[in-house]
């Protein structure tokens, strides 16, 4: 019986202990549930920081807890435009902020459109009498288009600055895949679609190096200009014409020669800067370190100024990222998921709807998905508008065709109105390595597609076909929606990609804008006056994905280097990485007919360098590569 009673008392022990452990985890959940949100209390009277550790995207993606966890790597802060945007016009017009300050130390960059919108806020901002101050160590292309609407322009006198401009090279795979006796049949339409051309040739085609050269010259003619509309006294010229003379006559000194050329306007430490900043909106009393300043944080900021609610809503809905099937996304745009939010959205009684597109397309019955759940809104006869942002492009462009008016800015890439696909088949390594196939069929298309054996002609043909099919369909929506022919449509098709300005001259915009714009299209074909709100459809972040955001990224506190200038060119290792697996993942994944624009550069640029590669594919290309 004592032994009974030793073991009774052990086992109500361990019985204790779970339930203390158990009611400590759930108030540590519910502690951080009541928590999660910023609290509009914390706004201060002094700064707005704006601490861009990560990229600026249209539309945030969702984390991913267990990835997070197995990839190792923190996820990538990411900042969705919108939200910049409004927080910069909500202190514009606030007696509470007195100045702007934008740390770009570990900022990654953004699409051209998304910086400029945002550097036009920072101007409203400046238009209102409160200074704007930027700080960084080494500034790239992104960061320095953003600095340069800062009123005062700091850099840290160990960085720089250097503008490298649009373009580049990409990798071509034909010689690996004839070494490895990979066949990749390639099925496609258009001169200009060289999506597959990484496949089939081991450099870039006469039509493709056109299309590019014609495209990368007007963004960075785009570039230039808005540089030097926001900073005028700026020798842009000399910077991006003779780099090496322009460093020389520094003698190598970075800062000093972006201070010499006009790109900043002082250079000192974090603490000269912080100093700077307390000169002007005054000294925390409360803060730690010598040079802490009030300040307000982003999250705060946007918790304590909600978008207004008057009126009749307008549905605005985010395609942004690669278009694939199923139900991706936030951040990757998947078609079952976008065609689910605009069905329930029917109900809702929409007075309009807007149509952010941000994507170089994908999978083209995804695109068709989403163009069908929007025409399902214009039969309700309310006014539909496009609303184009960095790249609206192949599947991008096939959703845009419902829309009553398309906007775009000069710096959009759309277009690249064509159709591909690709399979490998083995028949070649199978037999270097001895294993043959034989035997009967019944028709020409028995045992098809064979991936080991290979393709027969009647395959071959049927396939591509299909894919000319596809085209023809793709030449109707746009001939149906632009007022085109045939003729017409396939001669600004054919896989071809333009800029905004171009593409509105092609009839294939119909006005210059952003979403500002669209939304004030949209309300007035409605007769809404300015009784009118808006509403961005399933965008809404869960208490979940906020308690992951704090507890993966962190609220921004920290304040450590983003790294110098050799820092920052070293990170595009990760980019060749990242380029490598969505290669290979295009060639050996499980994917139907694409719309997708290889041209077009990846809507969320800063991304691809830091995400950790997703998915085996991405893995075995970063042991391999990385």
């Amino acid at each position: 019986m004592q032994f009974a009673g030793k073991v009774w008392r052990l086992l109500v022990g361990i019985k204790d202990g779970l339930v203390l452990l158990f009611m400590l985890l759930f108030f540590s959940a519910l502690f951080a549930v009541l928590t999660a949100r910023p609290s509009p209390a914390a706004v201060r009277d002094g700064a707005l920081l704006l601490d861009l550790n990560g990229v600026v995207v249209e539309e945030r993606t969702r984390i991913d807890p267990l990835e997070a966890l197995l990839s190792g790597q923190t996820p990538m802060g990411e900042y969705q435009a919108r939200d910049l945007v409004h927080a910069l016009d909500e202190a514009a017009g606030d007696e509470r902020i007195s100045a702007v300050v934008l740390d770009l130390d570990r900022f990654m960059g953004g699409g051209q459109v998304h910086l400029q919108e945002i550097g036009e806020a920072l101007d409203r901002v400046r238009a209102a009498e409160k200074p704007v101050l930027a700080y960084a160590t080494a500034y790239s292309d992104d960061g320095m288009l953003l600095a340069a609407h800062a009123s005062e322009v700091w850099v840290n006198p160990m960085g720089g600055a250097v503008v490298a401009g649009p373009g580049g090279e990409r990798l071509y795979y034909a010689g690996l895949l004839d070494r490895l006796k990979v066949n990749a049949r390639v099925y496609k339409v258009g001169d200009y679609k060289s999506a597959v051309e990484p496949y089939s040739r081991a450099d870039m085609s006469d039509p493709a190096r056109e299309n590019a050269r014609a495209l990368y010259e007007t963004l960075w003619e785009e570039y230039r200009a808005n540089l030097k509309k926001a900073r005028p006294a700026a020798d842009i010229e000399r910077i991006t014409t003779q780099p090496v003379a322009w460093i020389e006559a520094a003698q190598g000194d970075l800062a000093t020669a972006a201070l010499q050329a006009g790109l900043v306007d002082q250079i000192g430490s974090r603490a000269d800067f912080e100093q700077r900043v307390v000169e002007l909106v005054g000294e925390d009393e409360w803060g730690d370190g010598a040079n802490a300043y009030p300040h307000t944080r982003l999250a705060v900021w946007l918790e304590d100024n909600p978008l207004p609610t008057p009126g009749r809503p307008i549905g605005v809905i985010t395609v942004a990222g690669e278009i694939v099937d199923g139900e991706a996304g936030p951040g990757v745009a998947g078609g079952d998921r976008i065609a689910a939010l605009l069905d329930e959205a029917l109900e809702d009684e929409l007075a309009g709807l807007v149509v952010r597109v941000d994507s170089p397309g994908g999978s083209v019955l995804a695109s068709e998905l989403i163009r069908e759940a929007v025409l399902r809104h214009k039969a309700q006869d309310i006014p539909i508008a496009v609303s184009m942002a960095n790249v609206a492009a192949s599947g991008g462009y096939w959703v845009s065709t419902p829309a009553d008016r398309i906007f775009a800015e000069p710096e959009t890439i759309t277009g690249s109105i064509g159709i591909f696909a690709v399979i490998p088949t083995f028949e070649e390594t199978a037999a270097a390595a001895g294993v043959t196939s034989d035997g009967v069929r019944t028709t020409p298309l028995s045992g098809q597609p064979d991936l080991i054996g290979g393709f027969t002609p009647e395959t071959d043909a049927i396939l591509q076909a299909f894919i000319e099919n596809g085209y023809e369909d793709f030449l109707d929506r746009v001939g149906e929606a632009r007022g085109m022919t045939r003729d017409q449509a396939d001669a600004v098709g054919q896989g071809r990609v333009w800029d905004g300005g171009t593409a509105r001259q092609l009839r294939l915009v119909d006005e210059y804008g952003g979403m500002e714009e669209a939304l004030a299209w949209t309300a007035a074909q409605a007769d809404l006056g300015s009784d009118w709100h808006v509403v961005y459809l399933g965008t809404n972040p869960s208490t979940y994905d906020t308690l992951l955001r704090q507890w993966l990224i962190g609220d921004g506190e920290e304040t450590g280097s983003g790294g110098d200038v050799f820092a920052r060119m070293a990170r595009g290792q990760a980019s060749v990485v990242t380029q490598v697996a969505a290669d290979a993942d295009r060639l050996l994944g499980a994917k139907g007919a694409q719309a997708y624009c290889l041209a077009c550069p990846s809507p969320d640029a800063g991304q691809s360098q830091a995400r950790a590669p997703d998915g085996w594919l991405a893995r075995i290309a970063a042991l391999l590569f990385g």
